[in-house]
């Protein structure tokens, strides 16, 4: 891949390593509950469902990163394989818990897969 195809992918990695942070370390938080738009009492109900939230874009991260570093044609299939889970994650999650999911997730997805297939 090129290095802005690479690029693009360790940046979406970034993006959902931070999702990972906010959603299993600091959910119960200020800064966790104004990214979310969630209330002290929700945060503190819904913490073990956030944290396994976390979790799985902690397994998207993982899978971006593997794409960015493996070599081609592994990287590239790899990559095309997460960026997609990532924009139909995000799909998903704009119809089922709010619009705001397709700017932060599908859109970002879908803009690094630009770079990563025409890399190709």
């Amino acid at each position: 891949m090129s290095v802005v195809a690479t690029l693009a992918v360790l940046a979406l990695a970034a993006l959902h390593v931070y999702v990972l942070v906010l959603e299993m370390f600091l959910w119960t938080t200020p800064r966790a509950r104004a990214a979310f738009g969630t209330t002290s009492a929700f945060a503190a109900e819904t913490k073990t469902l956030a944290a396994n939230q976390g979790l799985y874009n902690g397994f998207l991260a993982a899978g971006l990163v593997w794409g960015a570093v493996a070599s081609d044609p592994v990287g590239f299939q790899v990559s095309v394989f997460f960026l997609v889970c990532v924009a139909v994650a995000g799909l998903y999650g704009a119809a089922t818990a709010g619009r705001k999911i397709l700017f932060v997730q599908t859109v970002p997805a879908l803009v690094a897969l630009v770079p990563v297939l025409l890399a190709h």
